[in-house]
């Protein structure tokens, strides 16, 4: 009997005792800082230290369930039985890319498969096999997203995401809208590859987390963090159609301290393309470029639970297209020239409090743009000439925006029965534009303010059934009520490999001038102009989507697919109207129109076969339809669809490896038929007219050999390739001064060459 009592106190003294689990989180050898450490039974966790080390204290004696997670790796669990201090140490594997960690959709860290929205990734890794220079090259091989150049003279370009056209999308750099109006309309060409680390993008209504124009989706930039010490350089040079050199120079450097608690990167990247001529009547196709992109990210733990990142960059690009004769670009017959001194920055501070499941976020982001430009055409009357000459149409822009904000997250680990991360969050955003040609009588100056609150629920109701709801108040100084845009969105996962979402939001656009409004056209002899209305209210959307997201896995093979259906309506939509001719050329308005309806289907595809095959893919069907038909040409009969907006496109993307040394990629871009405005003045269009462009397809292919230990822990990548094979280019660009710019569909390039190489040093 005494041998029972015995057992029996030493059971419950057992059971009364708290103990401490501690250990190291590694990767082949190398530290995890701030890894996610969690005891799945009581929802007790931490984070690791700067060195990879983490505690747990006051442990009651059990059997639990230990799990451990970290961006990019995956997850990791061990079932242990406490009966006293206990080490455990886990070593993290890299995941296959079909669950990455991400932060878009939700503005914090989610895995993909957890989350109630969809993301794509678009990493460096796949940005290089696509030979992408530029961001503009590498939003092409995402699903839903269509990048267009809109102006044969200078080339500008835009985004459309799900049949929206560019000014529904809100571009995001770390998070931050540092991308102005004005800078937006060259940004996509602008930005170049080396400095993005990947490219999340969500579809549809992003309002909630990041303010206006974010009714078409959000595409967020994330740019290089410090990891390791690495040093790597390229060259690249790009013979466009057997006439023109676009030569490309790439250099990225981090140093990492060794206790991994504060590191910096910087890259450099320098671009001198020629100017291209595609049907000989010496009027570029393609403007000449010369640009400098540099910059550098910072990070520093200044404790455990600490950290500060910043980020600066800087742009300085000439671009030049029209007449290909040099000198003073006024004496040209028609030339654009354009100098841009773009400075862009960013300033993060996060503290985590409450054993990792709170934080408080507080940021700044600022862009500073300045640019020189010309816009013209030489006159032929005597009287002109002379007005022309003593008055050219040179001008200046400036474009500031500035954001400061602050968020704070915070972890219910106990939510009836579930968990719940609640996100509150406020925001500041101003947008100064000037743009500004006297001769013309043409200046945009506008300051735009916004205040905008937030505040989501990312309830987790079981390991099957996920809730996302949020509400955002914003007060816009054009507006005088205030916006409310909801939305909620669900996720069911009746296995691991399967996901059923459901999304409804609200969006907006306030009245203001975005990128497109800034651009001066030619056509028909004169210059055509976009001012706003002075009733301008803003438009509104409600979007629905829903899908279905399958990935299976097994020890060899990896495949997937993604079907989704989304439908936008748009009230109050902005229109372009024309208000008639003046001396300079065609006047146009930006008004409130009908409403319009945007519906349809996107459908993605991806296989891996050993990570040495790999397949992947998108397609879009869909309608984008005002309600009733808008006269785009004074005098033609009104249509109903959206124009330059195709009903089918879609890529196709193979990527093989047969060996480590060896990488080869073949792609494919289909862009369906659309409608276009098409005004006279070229010799070639005697009369306006609404027409349907043809489909086209253009196909590129990479071949890669790897060099390694050449030099000591280094590596040299040789490769070549062809971009647009079939040279699927536009064939019938107006030619002369008096053609219209914005006559252009197709692909952005004719077929081009390309050779070089990339050395990179560990």
């Amino acid at each position: 009997m005494r041998s029972i009592i015995i057992t029996i106190f030493s059971i419950l003294s057992l059971s009364a005792q708290e103990f401490k689990i501690e250990g190291q989180i590694k990767s082949f050898g190398e530290n995890l800082p701030y890894a996610n450490i969690m005891i799945r039974n009581i929802e007790k966790g931490t984070i690791s230290d700067s060195n990879g080390k983490y505690s747990l204290d006051g442990i009651p004696s059990g059997v639990y369930t230990l799990e451990v997670s970290y961006s990019g790796y995956n997850i990791e669990k061990k079932k242990i039985k406490l009966i006293n201090d206990t080490i455990i140490d886990f070593n993290l594997t890299k995941n296959n890319n079909l669950d990455e960690i991400v932060i878009t959709g939700t503005r914090t860290f989610k895995r993909q498969t957890n989350s109630p929205v969809i993301v794509n990734i678009l990493t460096n890794e796949s940005l290089d096999k696509v030979q992408a220079c530029s961001l503009s090259d590498g939003l092409k091989f995402q699903p839903g997203l269509r990048v267009e150049t809109d102006c044969q003279t200078c080339n500008y370009t835009q985004l459309r995401m799900n049949g929206l056209a560019g000014g529904y999308s809100q571009i995001v750099v770390n998070g931050r809208p540092v991308i102005s109006p004005l800078t937006g309309m060259y940004a996509l060409e602008q930005i170049p590859v080396n400095m993005i680390e990947r490219i999340e993008t969500i579809r549809g209504g992003g309002s909630t987390l990041y303010g206006s124009s974010a009714i078409g989706g959000v595409v967020n930039i994330i740019t290089k963090t410090p990891q390791s010490n690495t040093l790597d350089f390229s060259y690249t040079n790009q013979i466009i159609n057997k006439t023109a050199d676009d030569q490309i120079f790439n250099l990225n450097t981090t140093v990492v301290s060794k206790t991994k608690s504060r590191g910096v990167s910087f890259f450099l990247n320098k671009r001198d393309r020629e100017y291209y001529d595609d049907n000989g009547d010496n009027f570029s196709e393609l403007p000449s470029i010369e640009n400098i992109s540099l910059g550098t990210n910072f990070f520093l733990l200044p404790s455990e639970n600490q950290k500060i990142e910043s980020s600066i960059s800087f742009i300085d690009e000439f671009r030049y297209g029209g007449e290909m004769i040099s000198g003073s670009p006024h004496l040209n017959q028609q030339a654009e020239e354009r100098n841009h001194k773009v400075l862009m920055g960013t300033l993060d501070y996060q503290i985590n409090f409450n054993d990792g499941n709170s934080s408080i976020i507080s940021y700044l982001a600022t862009q500073l743009t300045d640019r020189s430009h010309y816009t013209g055409i030489f006159p032929d009357e005597e009287d002109e000439i002379n007005t022309h000459l003593n008055n050219p149409p040179y001008g200046t822009s400036t474009a500031n925006t500035f954001q400061v904000g602050i968020q704070l997250n915070h972890k219910f680990n106990n939510f009836f029965n579930g968990a719940n991360v609640i996100t509150l969050g406020s925001e500041i955003l101003e947008d100064k534009v000037l743009d500004e040609i006297s001769s013309y009588n043409y200046k945009i100056d506008q300051t735009s303010k916004s205040i905008g609150f937030f505040l989501q629920s990312d309830w987790e109701i079981s390991p099957e059934i996920n809730l996302l709801s949020g509400v955002r108040v914003d007060k816009h100084n054009f507006l005088e009520n205030l916006i409310v845009s909801p939305r909620i969105s669900t996720l069911y996962k009746p296995i691991s490999n399967l996901q059923f979402r459901a999304n409804w939001s609200t969006g907006f656009r306030a009245p203001q001038a975005f990128d497109t409004d800034l651009h001066i056209a030619f056509a028909g002899g004169g210059v055509s102009r976009v001012s706003l209305s002075e009733n301008l209210r803003e438009e509104r959307s409600n979007s629905l989507s829903a899908s279905i997201n399958y990935d299976y896995p097994t020890e060899n093979f990896i495949y997937g697919f993604t079907v989704e259906g989304f439908y936008t309506k748009l009230n109050n939509a902005f229109l372009l109207t024309s208000i008639g001719e003046d001396d300079f050329g065609e006047r146009f308005e930006k008004q409130n129109g009908a409403n319009a309806i945007v519906k349809g289907f996107t459908f993605e595809l991806r296989a891996n076969y050993k990570k040495k095959i790999q397949l992947d893919g998108g397609f879009n069907i869909q309608s984008s339809r005002y309600k009733n038909a808008v006269e785009y040409i004074e005098g033609l009969n009104p249509v109903r669809d959206f124009l330059r907006t195709p009903n089918t496109y879609g890529f196709a993307n193979l990527n093989f490896t047969p060996n480590p040394s060896v990488n080869g990629n073949v792609n494919l871009i289909y862009t369906g038929p659309m409608k276009l405005a098409h005004f006279s003045g070229a010799p070639e269009q005697q009369f306006d007219e609404i027409l349907n462009s043809r489909s086209f397809y253009e196909m590129s292919f990479k071949l890669s050999y790897t060099f390694k230990e050449i030099i000591k822990k280094s590596s040299i990548d040789m490769f070549t390739g062809m971009k647009n094979i079939f040279n699927a280019f536009q064939k019938d660009f107006d030619s002369g001064k008096n053609r219209d710019s914005n006559y252009v569909y197709g692909p952005a390039n004719p077929r081009t060459i390309f050779i070089g190489f990339r050395m990179n040093i560990l």
